[in-house]
């Protein structure tokens, strides 16, 4: 039996949800329960508060957890971090408000910045030889200029919609997040053998994800020079379409180079290009 930590609410929360049910874990939650269990899969899920999730894993409450990267900067370095699962990006970011006139990383020193991430906040200022006043906030911390007791902030950004409510703009980025499956220390070997089979699973997603499968018709002198293009994998497959001297190819393609290798085909005489998302990707 694996037990899980997740977030209790938001995003990462979602997102995590999600990824397990990719994986084909489905999981028995109700309205506001703090357990539950998977019918399919043996697996404990707890949902808990994001800031404690880090001394249930060195207790040995939960096996894994889904972590953000910034949370483990602040409370969980010494965890074993066994995937980075791509998703919940987002940036650490000092932000002032509107009208402040800060020019260039200089300007911090001497200021009061209110962050719930004390521990990034001082790696940054002491890289950068800044002295500065933390005010450790838990919470919402956008709040703390506007009330006089920060002369900036520092918190995770995603959209930026949030500091943009609060007449505060970004004005430098110091780190960057996504979450993260990350294991206890001192597992016994029945549950390291679990989570490996969980691991496979979520890698298996976590590849598809990244790519998408792609079908197109080719002349048959152009086969080797568009199979040159292709492979993500071994090779593509390769077809014989009923109009003679053509052939259809099969292959896997990363979906961040998406549009330069359809580029890349049709200038070397790809034609009838089809390109569909991928469930799952087992090696």
């Amino acid at each position: 039996m694996i037990r899980i930590a997740i977030q209790k609410s938001g995003r990462l929360n979602e997102d995590s949800l999600q990824l397990l049910k990719d994986c084909g874990i489905s999981i028995d939650n109700g309205k506001d329960q703090l357990k539950a269990s998977a019918r399919n899969f043996p697996m404990e899920v707890f949902f808990l508060r994001n800031g404690d999730i880090p001394q249930y894993l060195r207790d040995g409450i939960v096996d894994l957890a889904i972590l953000g990267e910034n949370l483990l900067t602040e409370k969980g370095q010494d965890l074993q971090i066994i995937e980075k699962l791509g998703f919940s990006k987002c940036r650490i970011s000092i932000a002032v408000p509107k009208t402040a006139n800060f020019k260039n990383i200089q300007d911090l020193q001497g200021k009061r910045i209110a962050t719930s991430y004390p521990n990034t906040v001082n790696t940054f200022l002491e890289k950068n030889n800044i002295k500065a006043e933390l005010h450790i906030i838990n919470g919402s911390v956008e709040i703390a200029p506007n009330i006089g007791i920060a002369d900036a902030i520092c918190d995770v950004v995603s959209s930026g919609s949030t500091l943009f409510k609060n007449n505060l703009k970004e004005f430098v980025h110091i780190g960057k997040s996504q979450a993260l499956l990350v294991q206890a220390p001192n597992l016994r070997l029945t549950q390291l053998k679990a989570i490996s089979k969980l691991l496979f699973r979520v890698q298996s997603v976590l590849r598809a994800k990244k790519s998408k499968y792609i079908l197109l018709n080719s002349p048959n002198d152009k086969i080797e020079i568009l199979s040159s293009i292709l492979p993500v994998l071994k090779s593509p497959t390769v077809l014989p379409l009923a109009k003679e001297g053509w052939s259809s190819l099969h292959s896997v393609i990363n979906a961040d180079d998406f549009w330069e290798v359809i580029d890349e085909l049709k200038i070397n005489g790809a034609e009838d290009i089809l390109v569909c998302p991928i469930e799952k990707i087992v090696l």
